[in-house]
Protein backbone atom coordinates (compact mmCIF):
# COMPACT_ATOMS: atom_id res chain seq x y z
CA UNK A 1 0.00 0.00 0.00
CA UNK A 2 1.14 3.31 -1.41
CA UNK A 3 0.83 6.50 0.87
CA UNK A 4 1.09 10.31 0.14
CA UNK A 5 3.60 12.37 2.37
CA UNK A 6 3.22 16.26 2.41
CA UNK A 7 6.28 18.12 4.23
CA UNK A 8 7.31 14.03 5.52
CA UNK A 9 4.09 13.93 7.30
CA UNK A 10 1.08 11.42 5.69
CA UNK A 11 -1.49 12.09 4.57
CA UNK A 12 -4.62 11.17 6.30
CA UNK A 13 -7.12 9.98 3.28
CA UNK A 14 -10.36 12.06 2.99
CA UNK A 15 -13.24 10.78 5.19
CA UNK A 16 -15.91 11.62 2.77
CA UNK A 17 -17.94 9.28 0.25
CA UNK A 18 -16.22 8.55 -2.84
CA UNK A 19 -19.45 8.32 -4.89
CA UNK A 20 -20.64 11.75 -4.21
CA UNK A 21 -19.11 14.95 -5.21
CA UNK A 22 -20.52 17.45 -2.03
CA UNK A 23 -21.59 20.11 -4.93
CA UNK A 24 -25.27 19.71 -4.17
CA UNK A 25 -27.14 17.80 -1.36
CA UNK A 26 -28.09 18.32 2.36
CA UNK A 27 -25.86 17.55 5.16
CA UNK A 28 -25.41 17.00 8.75
CA UNK A 29 -22.11 18.74 9.43
CA UNK A 30 -20.10 18.63 12.64
CA UNK A 31 -17.35 20.90 13.66
CA UNK A 32 -15.32 21.07 16.68
CA UNK A 33 -12.81 22.84 18.44
CA UNK A 34 -9.39 21.85 19.01
CA UNK A 35 -9.03 19.19 22.43
CA UNK A 36 -12.89 19.95 22.33
CA UNK A 37 -12.20 23.02 24.65
CA UNK A 38 -14.92 25.10 25.55
CA UNK A 39 -14.46 27.68 23.54
CA UNK A 40 -17.68 29.05 22.57
CA UNK A 41 -19.19 29.67 25.83
CA UNK A 42 -20.72 27.48 28.64
CA UNK A 43 -24.53 26.06 28.94
CA UNK A 44 -26.07 27.39 32.82
CA UNK A 45 -29.77 26.82 33.18
CA UNK A 46 -30.34 25.03 30.00
CA UNK A 47 -29.54 27.86 27.63
CA UNK A 48 -26.12 28.54 25.37
CA UNK A 49 -24.10 31.32 26.96
CA UNK A 50 -22.05 32.34 23.78
CA UNK A 51 -18.40 33.88 24.75
CA UNK A 52 -17.40 36.23 22.57
CA UNK A 53 -15.88 34.37 20.08
CA UNK A 54 -19.16 31.83 19.97
CA UNK A 55 -20.79 35.21 19.26
CA UNK A 56 -18.64 36.12 16.59
CA UNK A 57 -19.02 32.41 15.34
CA UNK A 58 -23.31 32.72 15.40
CA UNK A 59 -22.22 35.86 13.23
CA UNK A 60 -20.60 34.13 10.97
CA UNK A 61 -22.52 31.07 10.49
CA UNK A 62 -25.88 32.84 9.86
CA UNK A 63 -23.55 34.66 6.77
CA UNK A 64 -22.19 31.44 5.40
CA UNK A 65 -25.05 32.22 2.15
CA UNK A 66 -23.67 35.80 1.90
CA UNK A 67 -20.32 34.62 1.11
CA UNK A 68 -21.23 31.73 -0.75
CA UNK A 69 -23.86 32.25 -2.77
CA UNK A 70 -24.42 27.72 -3.12
CA UNK A 71 -24.73 27.28 0.75
CA UNK A 72 -27.86 27.49 3.03
CA UNK A 73 -27.56 26.82 6.44
CA UNK A 74 -31.74 26.62 7.73
CA UNK A 75 -30.58 25.30 11.02
CA UNK A 76 -27.81 24.89 13.45
CA UNK A 77 -26.53 25.00 16.93
CA UNK A 78 -23.28 26.26 18.82
CA UNK A 79 -22.51 24.21 21.98
CA UNK A 80 -19.58 24.85 24.49
CA UNK A 81 -17.08 23.21 22.14
CA UNK A 82 -18.66 21.78 18.99
CA UNK A 83 -20.92 23.07 16.35
CA UNK A 84 -23.90 21.12 14.84
CA UNK A 85 -25.79 22.14 11.42
CA UNK A 86 -27.78 21.46 8.31
CA UNK A 87 -25.94 23.09 5.35
CA UNK A 88 -28.06 22.78 2.23
CA UNK A 89 -25.38 23.03 -1.04
CA UNK A 90 -27.19 24.06 -4.33
CA UNK A 91 -25.92 22.26 -7.04
CA UNK A 92 -27.22 24.71 -9.75
CA UNK A 93 -25.35 27.88 -8.46
CA UNK A 94 -21.93 28.60 -10.29
CA UNK A 95 -19.03 28.20 -7.42
CA UNK A 96 -16.43 31.16 -7.70
CA UNK A 97 -13.35 30.64 -5.71
CA UNK A 98 -12.17 33.87 -4.94
CA UNK A 99 -9.91 33.96 -2.63
CA UNK A 100 -11.33 36.39 -0.23
CA UNK A 101 -14.88 35.07 -0.50
CA UNK A 102 -15.45 35.51 3.30
CA UNK A 103 -13.01 36.90 5.52
CA UNK A 104 -9.15 35.99 4.23
CA UNK A 105 -6.67 35.62 6.67
CA UNK A 106 -3.79 38.14 6.49
CA UNK A 107 -0.64 37.46 5.67
CA UNK A 108 2.14 36.50 8.36
CA UNK A 109 6.20 36.03 7.69
CA UNK A 110 5.10 32.66 8.07
CA UNK A 111 2.29 32.22 5.76
CA UNK A 112 3.87 34.32 3.32
CA UNK A 113 5.82 31.13 1.63
CA UNK A 114 2.61 29.82 0.70
CA UNK A 115 2.15 32.40 -1.60
CA UNK A 116 5.30 31.52 -3.33
CA UNK A 117 6.12 28.02 -3.12
CA UNK A 118 2.99 26.11 -2.20
CA UNK A 119 3.29 22.77 -3.23
CA UNK A 120 1.59 21.45 -6.29
CA UNK A 121 0.38 18.78 -5.33
CA UNK A 122 -1.48 20.90 -2.49
CA UNK A 123 -2.67 23.45 -5.17
CA UNK A 124 -4.51 20.64 -6.84
CA UNK A 125 -6.00 19.68 -3.65
CA UNK A 126 -7.35 22.89 -3.17
CA UNK A 127 -8.46 23.53 -7.06
CA UNK A 128 -10.70 19.76 -6.57
CA UNK A 129 -11.93 21.13 -3.35
CA UNK A 130 -15.68 20.88 -3.53
CA UNK A 131 -18.72 23.49 -2.81
CA UNK A 132 -19.15 21.81 0.92
CA UNK A 133 -15.54 22.01 2.37
CA UNK A 134 -14.81 25.47 0.69
CA UNK A 135 -17.86 26.64 2.35
CA UNK A 136 -17.26 25.08 5.89
CA UNK A 137 -13.36 26.18 4.84
CA UNK A 138 -14.20 29.69 4.56
CA UNK A 139 -16.13 29.51 7.32
CA UNK A 140 -13.53 28.35 9.75
CA UNK A 141 -11.05 30.86 8.49
CA UNK A 142 -13.43 33.46 9.09
CA UNK A 143 -13.62 32.56 13.24
CA UNK A 144 -9.81 31.75 12.86
CA UNK A 145 -9.06 35.17 11.64
CA UNK A 146 -11.17 37.49 14.25
CA UNK A 147 -9.78 35.16 17.06
CA UNK A 148 -6.22 36.20 15.88
CA UNK A 149 -6.98 39.82 15.28
CA UNK A 150 -8.31 39.63 19.07
CA UNK A 151 -6.33 37.79 20.74
CA UNK A 152 -8.80 35.33 21.87
CA UNK A 153 -7.00 31.60 22.62
CA UNK A 154 -9.34 29.34 19.66
CA UNK A 155 -8.20 26.45 17.26
CA UNK A 156 -10.50 24.32 15.90
CA UNK A 157 -9.86 20.69 15.22
CA UNK A 158 -8.70 19.99 11.69
CA UNK A 159 -11.25 18.57 9.62
CA UNK A 160 -15.09 18.25 10.26
CA UNK A 161 -17.46 15.41 9.85
CA UNK A 162 -20.42 15.82 7.83
CA UNK A 163 -23.17 12.81 6.72
CA UNK A 164 -25.15 13.44 3.55
CA UNK A 165 -29.31 13.75 4.20
CA UNK A 166 -31.45 11.82 1.74
CA UNK A 167 -34.75 11.39 3.35
CA UNK A 168 -37.36 13.54 5.09
CA UNK A 169 -37.62 11.15 8.59
CA UNK A 170 -33.45 11.59 8.42
CA UNK A 171 -34.04 15.42 7.97
CA UNK A 172 -36.41 15.63 10.89
CA UNK A 173 -34.15 13.21 13.53
CA UNK A 174 -31.21 15.42 12.97
CA UNK A 175 -33.73 18.67 13.13
CA UNK A 176 -34.92 17.64 16.67
CA UNK A 177 -31.22 16.51 17.64
CA UNK A 178 -30.20 19.78 17.42
CA UNK A 179 -33.10 21.79 18.35
CA UNK A 180 -32.54 19.77 21.68
CA UNK A 181 -28.67 19.60 21.92
CA UNK A 182 -28.19 22.08 24.51
CA UNK A 183 -31.37 20.45 26.88
CA UNK A 184 -29.47 17.48 26.51
CA UNK A 185 -25.74 18.69 26.54
CA UNK A 186 -24.68 16.61 29.61
CA UNK A 187 -25.29 13.36 28.25
CA UNK A 188 -23.44 14.56 24.81
CA UNK A 189 -21.10 12.56 23.10
CA UNK A 190 -18.74 15.72 23.40
CA UNK A 191 -19.71 16.44 26.95
CA UNK A 192 -16.89 16.48 29.57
Amino acid sequence: MSRDLFQNRFLIPSARAAWHNYDGGIYFVTICTAGREHYFGEIINGEMQLSEIGRYTDECIQNIPQHNLYANVPLYVIMPNHIHLIMVIDDLVETVHAPSQMHAPSQTPQSRWLDENVNEKMQNISQRKNKLSFAIGNFKSAVTKFANQNQILFAWQTRFHDHIIRKTDEMNRIAEYIETNVLRWESDEFYG
